[in-house]
């Protein structure tokens, strides 16, 4: 196994364990079976756990597990506060008392504001005082490092990263997302500042192994004997930036085999025939796009706040992953925020239309998109999520 450095020069393994997928009898974790592969992860050198309140049951299998083992003192445990159901102050203590009995632990070592999307939510937690909040935890050593969770904008998430004296982030990232959500610009912006960055979603929930016949074959072509997935995890792992790339492993077999890419993997490894191949593999995964949108962004900011490469990168995904994908990550990356971004505040100015490279015909296809991101149950249920949210 491979490490990087925290910012406190802590040792983190390049694998970190994610554990919102263990593999369940119905509701309920298969325990034995998450017990043998976390322990096996352990053994091959991943130090690094992610769990969150809200995965079912994820926080209590890890620290029975760890608590059974005795080797708590060895490993490194993320989770995170659920920061959209926070009301009032006391709410913080009470969530983050529940989590430490969870894990059976009285620390955490790496703590997250989950699922940020919009630089007000930290400015909601602020009135509550979890800047004082975060400082006691940490004097009282209950708490080693603070990050957050990111879903949302390059802008939204460089407004975030500036919001607070942060250790460290994770966010979405892949090479098919490389340009959206936090994007290398906003891995770049973090690793400026030293901050180290945690990758979630490095195969886009598996959609970057199970790929279309073209794609496989420009791997197959290649002259490199790596899997899909190998090529995904390589290409995170060629970026020095990358501190920590997580994997949802659920079978000793996955284990195995990722442990020994991050075992293998080097920043800089990467050539540019590789870079090519991936270059193809991308076309073929986007020839089923709706939209062209290369998500430059020359079409922003829209007078009216519509968030144009969100919408169409939303709308591709319907069609490249499936439409609940789509409108899920829409959800999450622009239903929840506080100011409306949707395509029904367009007044047909065409300014974008004019900046577009691309050519596209946004004012027509943006309410096309919006049509099939929202229909009526997702647009209800996106406006309640909000009030909720994003006050």
């Amino acid at each position: 196994m491979q490490y990087r450095n925290d910012r406190s020069g802590n040792q983190i393994s390049a694998l970190g364990y994610g554990c919102m997928r263990f593999s369940r009898a119905g509701a309920i974790i298969d325990y034995n079976k998450a017990e043998a592969e976390l322990m096996r992860a352990k053994e091959l050198g991943v130090n690094y756990f992610d769990t969150a309140y809200l995965y079912q049951g994820s926080e209590e299998v890890l620290g029975q597990v760890f608590e059974r083992n005795a080797c708590r003192e060895e490993v490194r445990i993320a989770t995170k506060l659920p920061q959209y159901l926070v009301r009032k102050a006391s709410a913080i203590d009470r969530f983050f008392e529940e989590e430490l009995r969870r894990l059976r632990t009285d620390y955490v070592d790496y703590y997250l504001m989950h699922m940020v999307t919009d630089v007000r939510q930290w400015h909601n937690l602020c009135d509550f005082g979890i800047e004082e909040w975060i400082a006691s935890r940490k004097a009282a050593g209950a708490i080693r490092n603070i990050g957050f969770s990111f879903h949302g904008s390059t802008e939204l998430f460089l407004e975030v990263l500036e919001a607070h004296d942060w250790d460290f982030c994770q966010i979405q990232y892949n090479y098919l997302d490389e340009h959206t959500q936090a994007g290398r610009r906003g891995l770049q912006a973090a690793a400026e500042r030293g901050i180290p960055l945690v990758i979630m979603e490095p195969l886009r929930g598996g959609k970057l192994v199970d790929l279309p016949p073209r794609a496989r074959e420009a791997i197959a072509a290649s002259g490199r004997d790596w899997s899909p997935a190998e090529w995904g995890l390589r290409w995170l792992w060629d970026q020095p930036e990358v501190t920590c790339v997580l994997s949802g492993m659920n079978s000793i077999e996955m284990v195995e085999e990722n442990c020994r890419v991050a075992s293998e993997a080097q920043a800089g490894d990467f050539t540019e025939a590789d870079f090519a191949t991936l270059e193809e593999v991308k076309t073929a995964i986007n020839a089923a796009m709706r939209v062209g949108c290369t998500g430059c962004g020359y079409c922003m900011p829209c007078p009216k706040g519509v968030d144009i490469p969100a919408l169409f990168r939303c709308y591709n995904h319907m069609y490249t992953e499936g439409k609940n994908a789509g409108r899920s990550e829409y959800w999450q990356t622009v239903s929840l925020r506080r100011e409306r971004a949707f395509a029904r505040q367009c007044v047909g100015c065409g300014k974008c239309e004019r900046h577009c490279p691309q050519g596209i015909a946004i004012r027509e296809q943006i309410r096309i998109a919006d049509r099939e991101l929202r229909p009526l149950p997702w647009r209800i249920a996106g406006d309640v999520a909000r009030a909720w949210a994003v006050r």
